[in-house]
């Protein structure tokens, strides 16, 4: 859940846009429906923070501070990927799905309609749980923002046909989902090769999600995949050692890239599957992880004079991280 600069927020969305052909803003999205986690998560968190009085300190700054509105609930210091896919679109930004009950929702999200909390996971609590997993932000899952989507359907549109309609016409964001489900236990301390076993799963209840939201009428659908993670600051500070290999040319750890390669290719794998199914879907993978890596490649290239590998706020160590405060 690192606070992301607006330099890569452009360059990913950049990716998507730019090398997609299916996306273009030329009038044929009405909406965006968008599923994930704190990558996306327009307020979504804020909401249920503010119910069970809960702190948290990605809903204090620096997360925020460059935003026209500074309580937001963004886990960035300015706008998210999905605020450039928007704008980028001539949409509305995303509006988070928890709010105020006295907004006219079939009004508010008739354009767009956002279910991602930052600290979401793929899988249930009920799956990761007895594996001694324990999300301490939130149990709002894939599972249960498909959910809320569902339930919330008769209130956006008024029929079956126009909902699938309604489905049809807009732009779909799956994630990135799943990337929690490993940070929770890697950041605790358990070994990667016990956490690769949750991959597969992972895979398969994104897909599940992708087919479902196909069968409700979907035409378009993006899915992310997962970032290098060997780059992010606070897993170079928890897993960095010297037993470690560290790549030459970015100073990231190369076992934890490689865990979020075979996590795209099972993904991409799966998609390609399911494309083939469905030849009148638009399914794009949103190559989230090489876009990033062009970053730790050439940091100079887009503006990081001192490196890409240090978080923009927190502690005093090699990376700048502190796990308290959530940055890295």
């Amino acid at each position: 859940m690192a606070a992301s600069s607006p330099i890569s927020a452009c360059l990913l969305v950049g990716l998507i846009l730019l090398y997609n052909s299916g996306l273009h803003a030329n009038g044929c999205y009405t909406s965006i429906i968008s599923f994930g986690d704190s990558l996306a998560d327009t307020g979504n968190l804020k909401h249920l923070a503010s119910i069970s009085n809960q702190v948290f300190s990605v809903l204090l700054p620096p997360y925020g501070q460059d935003f026209i509105d500074q309580s937001t609930g963004r886990c960035s210091n300015g706008r998210l990927i999905i605020d450039f896919i928007a704008e980028r679109l001539g949409l509305p930004l995303v509006p988070p799905f928890l709010q105020d009950n006295r907004n006219n929702n079939t009004v508010t999200f008739i354009q767009g309609v956002n279910h991602a909390v930052a600290g979401a996971t793929a899988l249930d609590p009920s799956f990761l749980e007895p594996r001694g997993i324990v999300n301490p932000m939130t149990n709002a899952s894939l599972g249960v923002q498909l959910a809320w989507f569902k339930q919330s359907l008769p209130s956006i549109c008024s029929s079956h046909s126009n909902c699938r309609d309604f489905i049809a016409r807009s732009l779909i964001l799956v994630g990135e989902i799943g990337g929690n489900d490993y940070n929770y236990p890697i950041l605790e301390g358990k070994q990667i090769e016990e956490v690769e076993s949750l991959v597969p799963p992972i895979i398969e209840t994104i897909i599940s999600a992708v087919i479902d939201l196909i069968e409700m009428g979907a035409k378009s659908l993006v899915v992310p995949g997962n970032f290098p993670i060997g780059c992010s600051a606070s897993y170079l500070t928890v897993c960095g050692s010297e037993d470690e290999e560290y790549d030459p040319k970015t100073g990231c750890l190369v076992r934890l890239n490689q865990f979020a390669e075979y996590h795209n290719k099972l993904l991409q794998t799966q998609l390609n599957q399911v494309q083939y199914l469905h030849p009148d879907v638009n399914i794009i993978y949103a190559d989230y992880h090489n876009a990033a890596m062009e970053i730790y490649i050439f940091p100079y290239k887009y503006g990081f004079t001192n490196g890409a590998l240090k978080a923009c706020c927190g502690g005093e160590e090699r990376y700048n991280v502190d796990l308290l405060v959530e940055c890295g």
